[in-house]
């Protein structure tokens, strides 16, 4: 039996468990399985297949008539790259996008409409570096954000929309944001005109602060790391990779493993954080920010205590950190968040509707030997009145250690009602 004579239900059938290329060749049989590989419903599957999209259109918003027609203005505008990390790389991005449409279109707002192959090819000749394949292609999507700061001479913040987000202690601010194209050419010549050992590895800026202190992030170019600075920035020594080396693959290997650098393992990290809950959007005086404290196990310790709930977590604050310094080489933060459970404060069987911290007491330690013991009343000179079920109290602290892992443990003592 030939195909010809195949039901249109069946060769329907066959057709939509084949790929786009496999697609293509049958049309080019005869006319009728031509007829049948033009059926946009064919195209609406593989477009919601392979693109999670629901409507025709391109990569910059851009609509089409017909899913077909907007399938190959994909793969003709992506057709320089592997098929499987342009599918990667969308849904990286789909993800963190659809968070920030959720719970932040502000900083939504302020991503930029994918760079052109002229724009990065620009970038390339002026630095006379070669992104990475997943780099160029996640900036051929979103060409990083356009923040507008504020006036640094006169405040001592910036924007807080930044994509990456930061985090904030005592008068410590800090945000990150993607640089855009424009900016990443410029401000790394800027910089390798001081540092020449950024000019001379291949390394580019890709994201900074847009607070008044600065913290930076360099993509290496050569090796696919991403690397953030430190405090004093004098050799590759006072840079820190943000991913193990051993996960970055820059060349499609004979395994079938992806081809994936640090730029695209850190932003999918990211985005799965956002979609977890392990981060999430804190608001202060400043403006709402992503807060990189986690608030969610397993970034965060939880205890709760005689109804009082402890949450608390850590951060390495690398634009601190000193390599040259033995005895506080590292600066950690810490964020503790404090609340009082729906059935109140439980003493001996009685329940209470408030209680109010009076005393803590930490211990820190690098590695087993103890560098502080702190005791004493109150936390940053406050005595936070706690309620069932009301607002969480949350502060933010800090402490040097000479060593790059460290701990705190210790414990707060509350008074049943109000003490002060």
């Amino acid at each position: 039996m030939g195909l010809e004579s195949v039901g249109d239900l069946a060769i329907n059938a066959i057709l939509r468990k084949l790929e786009a290329e496999d697609i293509a060749r049958v049309a080019c049989a005869s006319k009728r399985f031509r007829s049948f590989a033009s059926d946009d419903t064919l195209w609406i599957n593989l477009c919601f297949n392979e693109l999670a999209l629901t409507q025709p259109i391109d990569h910059l918003g851009n609509p089409f008539p017909s899913f077909k027609e907007c399938y190959q203005a994909w793969r003709k505008a992506f057709g320089m790259y592997p098929w499987f990390l342009v599918k990667r790389v969308k849904r990286c991005w789909d993800r963190i996008k659809t968070w920030l449409t959720n719970n932040f279109p502000e900083a939504e707002a302020t991503l930029c409409k994918g760079a052109t192959e002229a724009d990065i090819q620009m970038l390339e000749n002026l630095l006379k570096v070669e992104l990475p394949l997943p780099t160029r292609i996640l900036y051929r999507f979103n060409n990083g954000q356009e923040i507008v700061k504020a006036n640094l001479e006169a405040s001592t913040f910036g924007s807080c929309l930044g994509l990456i987000g930061g985090y904030s202690f005592y008068n410590h601010l800090v945000n990150v944001y993607l640089l855009p194209v424009h900016q990443i050419i410029r401000e790394t010549q800027q910089i390798w005109r001081h540092l020449n050992f950024l000019r001379t590895s291949k390394f580019v800026l890709v994201a900074s602060s847009s607070t008044l202190r600065r913290k930076l992030f360099f993509l290496n170019c050569s090796n696919g790391q991403l690397y953030v600075g430190t405090n004093k920035l004098r050799s590759e020594k006072d840079i820190i990779p943000c991913v193990p080396q051993d996960l970055i693959s820059l060349h499609q290997e004979s395994n079938g493993e992806e081809q994936q650098d640090a730029m695209l393992l850190w932003l999918e990290e990211h985005g799965r954080r956002l979609e977890h809950g392990f981060i999430k959007l804190c608001e202060n005086e400043y403006g709402r920010s992503i807060n990189l404290f986690p608030e969610e196990s397993p970034f965060c310790s939880t205890a709760v205590t005689n109804g009082v709930k402890v949450r608390s977590s850590a951060l390495v604050i690398p634009e601190f950190i000193d390599p040259q310094d033995d005895s506080e080489k590292y600066l950690f933060a810490y964020s503790i968040r404090l609340s009082l459970e729906p059935q109140g404060c439980l003493i001996n069987g009685m329940s209470f509707d408030s209680c109010q911290l009076h005393w803590r007491r930490w211990i820190i330690r690098a590695n087993d030997d103890v560098v502080s013991d702190v005791n004493g009343e109150a936390v940053i000179g406050q005595y936070p009145l706690l309620h069932p079920g009301g607002q969480e109290f949350v502060y933010q602290s800090c402490t040097p250690l000479p060593t790059p892992s460290g701990s705190i443990e210790g414990s707060f003592t509350f008074i049943p009602g109000r003490n002060i």
